[in-house]
């Protein structure tokens, strides 16, 4: 199957340790709410997903890390994530974040579709 970068924002939407840019993916078939921030320089995206019970985490809108800054966080049972990897470092979890591999290159942000994950239209 062959991907396809897709455009998410411009690289300046996205602070480090701030507000998330949010976007819409097809996972499995179904139409989930995903989620693009920005740590120690690095662009990462995830499904909107807690991996303890599939609800959206972002406790204010496309708000995800906690008081510090350094660790994604699910508001609904304080499950967190680091970041980098989407792994559970604390609370209750099933696994970690569904990752989605994204791209910035030119001053622009690209996620990128994969056999699982594929646009939202």
């Amino acid at each position: 199957m062959t991907t396809q970068a897709i455009l998410l924002c411009h690289s300046q939407a996205l602070l480090d340790s701030g507000l998330a840019v949010p976007f819409q993916v097809r996972y499995l078939g179904q139409s989930i709410a995903a989620f693009a921030v920005r740590y120690q320089g690095r662009v990462h995206a995830y499904l909107n997903r807690c991996s303890h019970v599939p609800m959206e985490m972002d406790y204010q809108p496309n708000q995800f890390f906690d008081l510090t800054g350094h660790w994604l966080m699910c508001a609904t049972h304080g499950a967190t994530y680091e970041p980098q990897t989407g792994r559970c470092r604390m609370g209750p979890c099933r696994g970690g974040l569904v990752k989605i591999e994204v791209s910035e290159t030119g001053g622009v942000v690209y996620w990128h579709t994969s056999s699982k994950i594929q646009p939202a239209n």
